[in-house]
């Protein structure tokens, strides 16, 4: 196992780099996606519980499947597995964005309006600052999910550590098993675990 590190350390880092922007890029699209319809549902009530019993029956839809179905759409590869991550992602973020904003205290919300502020201007200054945790917890919850989802990812040629686990699998290659494994479930621990203390962090202040 070590001997393998040692052999193929550029390819394990390699995977493990795409894995990583494969992460990045999906939080990117999926928390500008998530928060222009979040700022719709703020100004259109009904769009919300729409978006969220859509974007639920998405989220019931097992990986594979969906991957499956946007294929012949999209073909095989990264960009496949950017566009089901994100899509996935709406389903954690908008529950949380949404419920969060929406449970600021109304009466912050009437002495806001009576001062003259906007919509707009009661989402950015009141709305927003009030409610930063669920915010967090929400993108806490997207990162880890894709994470995992990703991993999988690497069935439609999507790469990231998700090829070396199932090239491990196909090969019976212990050693690549092993450490797909240890670098998936390691990257989404600590990932976790730092994003855990951050909020943590943001509870006390």
């Amino acid at each position: 196992m070590i001997t393998y590190l040692v052999k193929y350390h550029d390819k394990l880092l390699k995977a493990l780099a795409e894995h990583i922007e494969i992460v990045i890029i999906t939080l990117l699209l999926s928390v500008i996606l998530a928060s222009v319809l979040t700022i719709l549902s703020m100004y259109f009530q009904w769009i919300s519980k729409i978006l969220i019993g859509f974007f639920s029956m998405i989220y019931s839809i097992p990986s594979l499947a969906l991957f499956a179905i946007l294929i012949p759409v999209t073909g095989l590869g990264r960009n496949t597995a950017i566009i089901v991550l994100v899509m996935y992602n709406q389903y954690l973020l908008l529950r949380n964005f949404i419920d969060g904003l929406n449970q600021v205290d109304a009466s912050v919300i009437e002495a806001a309006t009576g001062m003259g502020m906007s919509r707009m201007q009661i989402l950015v200054k009141v709305r927003i600052p009030l409610s930063l945790r669920p915010l967090f917890t929400g993108i806490h919850l997207a990162v880890v999910s894709t994470i995992g989802i990703a991993t999988i990812a690497a069935t439609i040629n999507a790469g990231g550590l998700g090829s070396i686990l199932l090239d491990g699998l196909r090969t019976l290659n212990v050693n690549k098993i092993l450490w797909g494994s240890i670098l998936s479930a390691g990257l989404a621990i600590i990932v976790n675990a730092g994003l855990s203390r951050l909020e943590k962090h943001m509870a006390k202040r």
